[in-house]
């Protein structure tokens, strides 16, 4: 089931507008519990001190739950072979009531504001948690994309798993800190 977002992620015709507010600047929103799934490798240490760091500061805005999955499960050759392990190992995770969102490099482009946007839109859905999904070094399978409420990405770069998950933590704290109008955003 696709559900639209209200700041309309796939709209890029949208000017940018640097002093529009974010929707919910200063209203209460519904603070779903968040879910992170990463496809890859063994993270650094390094990379888990940073995930560390900003599961904490998120800790005062919602619940957070970080899931690493084994990228190439059964060390297939084969990379379809490969992509559809990890796609199935992905969607055990999944419950029928979460709202997904899959970051991929032929995503939308969104802005921080918007972020924060997602995380309002997303409260209001019904679901019961927020998931976002970050694949293996091929990319997401068939079932993921096809269960997917949107698809968004953080860069016009193609970022590893690694960097990727801590880019997205910056921006989810980022997010929660313009819709409380705290200082951190400028």
């Amino acid at each position: 089931m696709i559900i639209s977002l209200s700041f309309n992620p796939f709209n890029t015709k949208t000017p940018t507008h640097p002093g529009r507010k974010c929707k919910y600047s200063g209203q209460a929103v519904r603070a779903l519990p968040l879910r992170i799934l990463t496809v890859g490798r063994r993270r650094s240490r390094g990379v888990q001190l940073l995930v560390e760091e900003y599961k904490d500061k998120l800790k005062h805005y919602c619940t957070v739950d970080d899931i690493q999955i084994r990228s190439n499960p059964k060390n297939s050759c084969d990379v379809k072979a490969q992509v559809e392990r990890e796609d199935m190992a992905v969607m055990q995770h999944i419950r029928s009531e979460d709202w997904v969102v899959m970051l991929d490099e032929h995503g939308s482009d969104i802005e921080s504001k918007q972020m924060a946007e997602l995380l309002g839109d997303a409260g209001e859905t019904g679901s019961s948690r927020l998931l976002f999904c970050i694949g293996g070094p091929y990319g997401h399978g068939p079932q993921l994309r096809d269960r997917a409420n949107v698809t968004i990405r953080l860069s016009s770069l193609v970022l590893n798993h690694q960097i990727a998950l801590i880019v997205l933590l910056e921006q989810l704290y980022r997010a929660w800190t313009i819709l409380k109008g705290q200082n951190y955003h400028h």
